[in-house]
C-alpha cells in the first residue's frame, strides 16, 4: 500500500515534520526514511555533550523504534535513497521500488570539505554532523584514555560551539581558521575579537589568519601544517568548515536546485508537484536558514499544507543563540551588507548594531551581558523571511 506520506530525512526536520503531522492526520499512512540510526535528538545538543560528560544516548530523546511507536510510521533506518522517478512516483532503494503519495525531502546538509583526508588518517579526522558522527568522535576521545589535543578546522558557529564545548570538558583544544576573528559571518571583528579573547582565557589556542596546508601522520598522532609555515601535533581533529545543503538527490531528478538548496516556493513546494522541501536542504522563497527556529516553522506550515489547509510559512526576526558560555554571543545577521556597524559598549559586553544607509536597524550583534537586549532588538529587526 502507498503510503499517503514519504519523509526523506530524519533529523529535526523530517522527525519534527511527522510529529506535526501526526498531530493533524493521527491515521493515515506516513514512511520515514533515514540514513543514519534514526534516533530523535536535537542537532543543537550536540554541542553541549563534552563539558557535561554527557554518552552519546544521552543525547537522543528516542530510538527509531520509539518513533515508530509513538508517531506510527514506518521508520527506515540505514537506507539511501538511490533515485527519484518522477513519472512512476516511486523512489528507487537499491533493486527495490518504493511509491509514494506525497514526498518530502528533509536531507539536511553535509560538511563541506575544502581539503583531502588522507585515509591513512581517516580515524583521526572527523566531522560531526549527526548523532552517529557524534558517538565516532566520543568514542575516539574515550579511547585516548586522557584529555585530547583537539585541532578545529573552522572558527564559524560550529567550531566555535565545539571549542568552548571541548575546553570545558578539559581538552587541549586549537582552533585555526583564515579570518581574523571568531564567527565572522554572524560578528563584526571586534565582537569577534572579545569571544576569542575568552576562548584564550580559558585555555583554547587560537591560530587566526591562517590557513590549513597539510595533514600528516607522525607517530600515531595528526601533524597539522598551516599555510604560515607553522605546525601542531594533535591526537584528533575536528572539520568544522561550513555545510552544503544535500540537493544532489533533487537536482538528479530534475528538481530545481542551486548552491543554495532545493528551490522552493512559500508553501515549501518544489518544482515537481507532489514533493516538498524542508530544514537545511530547502532554498525558501530564496532563503535559506540553516537555523532551529525557520526549521520548526517550516514544519509547522508544511504540516498543515500536507493536511490540507495550504499555509504559507514566514521567518520572523529570529536570532541565533551560539551555545559558547565562556562569552554569550546572540546574533541576528544582516541579509543584505549593512552601510555600517554601529557598536556600542566595553569588551566583552558589546552590542553592534547593523544599519542601512537611512540608520534603520537590520541586523545585530550582542556579546556577554549586552545579549539581554535579545528580545527588544528582534521587535525593531526586519523578519528575515515575512508577509
Amino acid at each position: 500500500m502507498t503510503p499517503t506520506l514519504t519523509i526523506v530525512g530524519s533529523g529535526m526536520a523530517g522527525i519534527g515534520l511527522l510529529r506535526q503531522w501526526r498531530a493533524l492526520e493521527p491515521e493515515r499512512l506516513v514512511t520515514l526514511i533515514s540514513a543514519d540510526s534514526g534516533d530523535d535528538y536535537a542537532k543543537p545538543l550536540l554541542s553541549t555533550g563534552f563539558s557535561k560528560g554527557l554518552l552519546p544516548d544521552r543525547l537522543a530523546a528516542g530510538s527509531a523504534l520509539d518513533v515508530a511507536d509513538r508517531l506510527g510510521a514506518v521508520v527506515r533506518t540505514h537506507t539511501r535513497v538511490d533515485a527519484i522517478d518522477l513519472d512512476s512516483h516511486t523512489l528507487r532503494l537499491g533493486e527495490e521500488r518504493l511509491p509514494f503519495g506525497d514526498l518530502v525531502l528533509a536531507t539536511g546538509a553535509a560538511p563541506a570539505l575544502p581539503f583531502d583526508i588522507p585515509s591513512r588518517l581517516a580515524s583521526r579526522v572527523f566531522t560531526i554532523n549527526d548523532l552517529d558522527d557524534y558517538r565516532r568522535f566520543h568514542a575516539a576521545l574515550a579511547a585516548l584514555g586522557r584529555p585530547a589535543r583537539v585541532a578545529i578546522i573552522g572558527a564559524g558557529l560550529v567550531g566555535c560551539e565545539f571549542a568552548n564545548d571541548l575546553t570545558a570538558g578539559g581538552h587541549s583544544v586549537s582552533l585555526i581558521a583564515p579570518e581574523s576573528a571568531p564567527l565572522p559571518r554572524l560578528l563584526p571583528e571586534r565582537l569577534g575579537r572579545a569571544l576569542g579573547e575568552a576562548f584564550q582565557a580559558a585555555g583554547t589556542q587560537l591560530h587566526l589568519g591562517r590557513g590549513l596546508a597539510a595533514f600528516e601522520e607522525v607517530g600515531g598522532h595528526v601533524g597539522v601544517s598551516l599555510s604560515d609555515a607553522s605546525r601542531l601535533e594533535v591526537d584528533l581533529v575536528l572539520a568544522a568548515t561550513g555545510l552544503t545543503p544535500r540537493s544532489a538527490l533533487a537536482e538528479a531528478a530534475g528538481l530545481a536546485v542551486s548552491e543554495a538548496g532545493i528551490h522552493t516556493d512559500r508553501f515549501l513546494a518544489t518544482s515537481a508537484a507532489g514533493i516538498h522541501a524542508l530544514g537545511d536542504v530547502a532554498c525558501v522563497a530564496g532563503v535559506n536558514a540553516m537555523y532551529v527556529q525557520p526549521l520548526q516553522a517550516g514544519a509547522r506550515a508544511l504540516a498543515k499544507t500536507l493536511a490540507g489547509t495550504p499555509t504559507a510559512v514566514t521567518f520572523g526576526a529570529w536570532p541565533v543563540v551560539v551555545k559558547t558560555p565562556l562569552l554569550p554571543v546572540v546574533a541576528y545577521a544582516p541579509t543584505t551588507l549593512p552601510a555600517r556597524w554601529r557598536i556600542e559598549g566595553e569588551s566583552p559586553d558589546l552590542a553592534a548594531f547593523a544599519e542601512d544607509v537611512n540608520g534603520r536597524l537590520i541586523g545585530f550583534a550582542l556579546t556577554g551581558r549586552c545579549v539581554r537586549r535579545k528580545v527588544e532588538l528582534a521587535r525593531l529587526a526586519p523578519p528575515l523571511l515575512g508577509y
